[in-house]
């Protein structure tokens, strides 16, 4: 891995055979960030150029300016999903940087399937959304590699489900928003985690929830999420739907984002979703 240094572009010396400098105008510093890192989405900037984000696995999310970047060529090499090697250069803290972008390994073929194609574009949008500049998150960008991975080497249905629960978990976790599922909040026994109260968000043991008026309120608390293991369908609903109402209240007010996470759990296309809707409400 890499990380930010610092570098002179300018410099000053002296004549061969006298004692006074020759007087050389030097640039300012040049500020330079390199890392490996995940790209996350390009916003179409200038004429033929376009804002980068990335999710650096050392630095954090990035952002820098890649010229030529709608170009056939460069549209290939910022696939939203891609692992690359970056380097930013600014001459000011605060001025968005340029990048210089050279590809690790494509990610590109996940858009030709209905599943790992939306999950991609939820993924993506929702880490880019989420994340402040340059805080580290060297946890989320491994665990995001390692879905991506996962869903290139063929992921099954429900396991990539599954897995897009525990990121939205962590990611919730990274930013400060996370869950306590380490003991029962009513002091049950630990072994026994089977609820998450919607308010709190700690864990409820089961013998404790049980014929409480307040029980049928509180979120299934699927085992995969606190021991991983193998998943049902039906856990990787119940982890979706526990992980979805907390993002709710940060990140999923806006119709995109929520239309994004639709089509990733539903593992296909808008038009396929709609089609289907539609299907259902013919049925007597």
């Amino acid at each position: 891995m890499y990380g930010a240094t610092w570098g002179w572009t300018g410099w000053s010396d002296r004549p061969a055979g006298g004692s006074r400098p020759v007087s050389r105008t030097t640039a300012p510093p040049m500020l330079t960030f390199d890392d490996e890192a995940l790209v996350l989405n390009a916003l179409p900037h200038g004429e033929n150029g376009a804002v980068v984000r990335f999710l650096a696995f050392e630095g954090g999310m990035r952002a820098g300016y890649v010229p030529g970047a709608r170009s056939k060529g460069k549209r290939a090499l910022l696939h939203p999903g891609n692992r690359v090697s970056i380097v930013l250069k600014s001459r000011a803290e605060g001025q968005l940087p340029s990048a210089t972008v050279e590809l690790l390994e494509s990610r590109a073929l996940l858009s030709f399937e209905p599943q790992p194609a939306a999950i991609l574009a939820w993924i993506t949008a929702l880490t880019a959304a989420a994340l402040a500049e340059a805080i580290p998150h060297p946890r989320l960008a491994r665990a995001l590699d390692a879905l991506l991975g996962g869903l290139s080497a063929g992921m099954e249905q429900t396991a990539a489900r599954a897995a897009v629960a525990r990121y939205e978990l962590l990611l919730l976790e990274e930013e400060g928003f996370g869950l306590d599922l380490s003991g029962c909040a009513l002091g049950g026994p630990v072994r026994d985690l089977a609820f998450v109260s919607p308010k709190t968000g700690r864990a409820v043991s089961r013998s404790r929830a049980q014929g409480q008026p307040w029980a049928p309120q509180l979120l299934a608390l699927p085992a995969f999420l606190l021991k991983g293991g193998t998943t049902r369908a039906a856990d990787a609903d119940s982890g979706l739907a526990l992980t979805g109402h907390f993002l709710a209240r940060h990140w999923l007010q806006g119709a995109r984002l929520e239309g994004l996470r639709r089509r990733a759990i539903a593992g296909t296309s808008e038009e396929r979703l709609a089609a289907g809707a539609a299907d259902s409400r013919t049925q007597p």
